[in-house]
């Protein structure tokens, strides 16, 4: 089982030009992951054509396969939406420098269950792309959907071109115990979204909690057990690591929908946060330059270092107990 390291997990770094995707290629190479998964979707602070990698250019695409090739990394994709132009450009950057598989999820500005027709009639149609670049689309659990919901899509679609990314995390913005989704999604699951999660009072939010990202291994998540499950259950050969922090987002269901109906206890456990509120507010975190001094900005920047490092530790401890 080989470990790399997806792109958001340094956002901050990107977001504030400190960053870029060759910077990434070579800060994950050195910090000992086997492969890098980047992210083409653009943000605040990150306007380029794609995103964290950069421009759309031929010599961009060439300069970034070329990294890849001299690190000996493995290569995938992060894109999101599932129409045809959004897929088909995903595919050509990902053939353009090496990459076998691309995550996408389903845009949602809020939750409606008919979209998931739509997405199965464009993963449909997309396969035969799909066979021809010799690349696989792995649909996300992506803080909206269950894990049951997108098996469905995933057994209607029926391709092997067609499969899951399960996230570690995401599930619980559903309120979805991450374990049991591991357990549906494991053996349809392609790549993955490697994290760790508490949870933590805020007065703003929509139900007076959200969930936020932490280093792997210092939250509550099981991920020992949820790895366990992916080794013993998806034809996984990789596990990418995506360390959400410093971030906080809203549930984005109603309680019960993926069978949890309450915070407090198990990976729902009430932690405090990582930050004083009076400085910035959870749901600042993830765009913190509007509040933060730049004394506090450096702060957060170190933290995500470190958090990436300490995440890296632990998911190559868990690589070494249950795989040779």
């Amino acid at each position: 089982m080989k470990i790399g390291i997806e792109t958001e997990s340094f956002h901050l770094f990107f977001q504030y030009g400190k960053m870029n995707v060759l910077d990434f290629i070579r800060k994950a190479a050195d910090m000992g992951f086997e492969g890098v998964e980047l992210n083409m979707i653009p943000g605040w602070g990150i306007d380029a054509d794609l995103g964290q990698m950069g421009e759309d250019t031929p010599e961009n695409l060439d300069a970034i396969r070329d990294e890849i090739k001299q690190y000996g990394l493995y290569a995938e994709i992060d894109t999101n939406g599932t129409s045809e132009m959004e897929l088909k450009r995903a595919l050509r950057v990902a053939h353009h420098i090496g990459a076998n598989v691309i995550r996408t999820y389903i845009k949602f500005d809020k939750f409606d269950a008919t979209t998931y027709r739509q997405t199965t009639e464009d993963l449909k149609n997309i396969v035969p792309e799909l066979k021809k670049y010799r690349i696989k689309i792995a649909l996300e659990n992506h803080e909206y959907e269950t894990a049951d919901e997108l098996i469905k899509i995933i057994e209607e679609v029926n391709s092997h071109w067609v499969g899951l990314h399960y996230d570690f995390g995401n599930a619980m913005m559903a309120w979805e115990e991450p374990v049991e989704a591991a357990k549906k999604m494991a053996k349809y699951t392609y790549t993955t979204h490697f994290k760790d999660h508490v949870i933590i009072k805020d007065d703003d939010s929509t139900y007076g909690y959200v969930v936020c990202g932490v280093p792997a291994g210092t939250g509550n998540i099981d991920l020992d057990e949820c790895f366990k499950i992916m080794v013993e259950n998806s034809p996984l050969e990789r596990i990418n690591m995506e360390m959400c922090f410093p971030y906080c987002t809203n549930f984005k269901r109603e309680p019960g929908a993926g069978g949890v109906n309450k915070v407090g206890e198990g990976c729902f456990k009430i932690e405090d946060a990582p930050y004083d509120r009076k400085i910035i507010k959870p749901l600042e975190y993830y765009y913190p330059h509007k509040v933060v001094d730049e004394t506090t900005l450096d702060k957060m920047l170190q933290d995500q270092l470190e958090g990436a490092q300490k995440g890296y530790l632990y998911l190559k401890s868990l690589r070494d107990k249950y795989c040779r």
